[in-house]
């Protein structure tokens, strides 16, 4: 009995090892970011839950980079990296016409984006 304690213990305390190394591996700090926050509106002004929200790079526009669905108060953030880039932020749902804002990152900051969703009907207008 003692024999075969001491083999699950051999190969526990290795394994214990990889796993804390494992952990401390995913906890790396990440690099400086910047934040694009903001709300989906519709018109009149009312917050706008449920909205598809896409960033993409608008040197890239086709690739998307982030995607989420804005909160009950229509809200939503993206984090990205520091660093001078431009990119655009695009909010959807079905009945209402796209709202497209335009982003420009300088470095560690938070930017602002208010997107307003107009009524299909309203396009004429």
């Amino acid at each position: 009995m003692r024999r075969k304690s001491k083999s699950t213990l051999v190969l526990l305390i290795p394994a214990l090892c990889l796993t804390q190394f494992l952990v401390a591996q995913g906890k790396q700090k990440p690099g400086p970011e910047a934040v694009i926050a903001g709300t989906v509106f519709r018109d009149p002004g009312f917050a706008q839950p449920g909205a598809s929200v896409v960033l993409a790079l608008k040197s890239a526009p086709a690739k998307k980079l982030q995607r989420q669905i804005s909160s009950p108060r229509g809200e939503f953030t993206f984090r990205v990296p520091a660093g001078a880039n431009s990119y655009v932020v695009t909010a959807t749902l079905k009945g209402f016409q796209t709202a497209r804002q335009e982003i420009d990152i300088q470095g560690e900051e938070q930017i602002n984006a208010t997107l307003l969703l107009v009524p299909e009907s309203k396009k004429g207008r």
